[in-house]
């Protein structure tokens, strides 16, 4: 079984409570349509089980065929660095049929970030060697496509589905609440 081999630090966004049971970490791709479909399924799950679970998101663009992966997740890094990352990541995956940078633009306005500081941002790369850095990270772990997803540090192969997550995430949480 393959593990998470960077754990989850302070360069992470963490979404729940630092207590949780578990940690789910996501390896996705802003542009992939299955990530895009895993989304809604994620959120229903972290909803669900509230405080025991938390939710890490790591960028692993697959830019040959996604070429927009990189900038959208550049985008939501510069969002990062005002606190607004994860409304940042909502937004890029409600609206991922028209991902474009004019979009990321706009997207930026909407949350009253400049539209100027993300372009020099962009073009500067600043947030790109934090996206490098994820990949790198999901490909010392094994991941190959996205999503994948690692619950507690073991990669979970089974299906995205809310009902498939949540069997493997109470699994862990009933292991975390009564080790041994």
């Amino acid at each position: 079984m393959a593990t998470l081999r960077v754990p989850v630090n302070r360069n992470d966004h963490i979404l729940g409570s630092p207590r949780a049971f578990v940690t789910i970490v996501e390896y996705g791709d802003y542009q992939c349509p299955y990530c895009g479909a895993a989304e809604p399924q994620v959120n229903f799950v972290l909803a669900r089980l509230g405080d025991r679970v938390a939710r890490v998101f790591r960028h692993f663009p697959l830019t040959e065929i996604h070429p927009q992966a990189e900038v959208a997740a550049e985008t939501a890094e510069f969002a990062g660095a005002y606190s607004r990352f994860w409304q940042m990541h909502e937004l890029i995956f409600a609206n991922q049929p028209r991902l474009s940078p004019q979009l990321l633009y706009d997207l930026a306005s909407r949350l009253g970030l400049s539209q100027i500081a993300l372009h020099d941002a962009l073009t500067a790369e600043t947030y790109a060697p934090k996206v490098q850095q994820d990949f790198m990270g999901g490909t010392r772990s094994g991941v190959a496509g996205t999503p994948t997803f690692f619950i507690n540090g073991k990669r979970h192969d089974g299906g995205y589905s809310a009902g498939e997550l949540m069997v493997a995430i109470e699994a862990e949480i009933e292991t975390a609440a009564h080790p041994g």
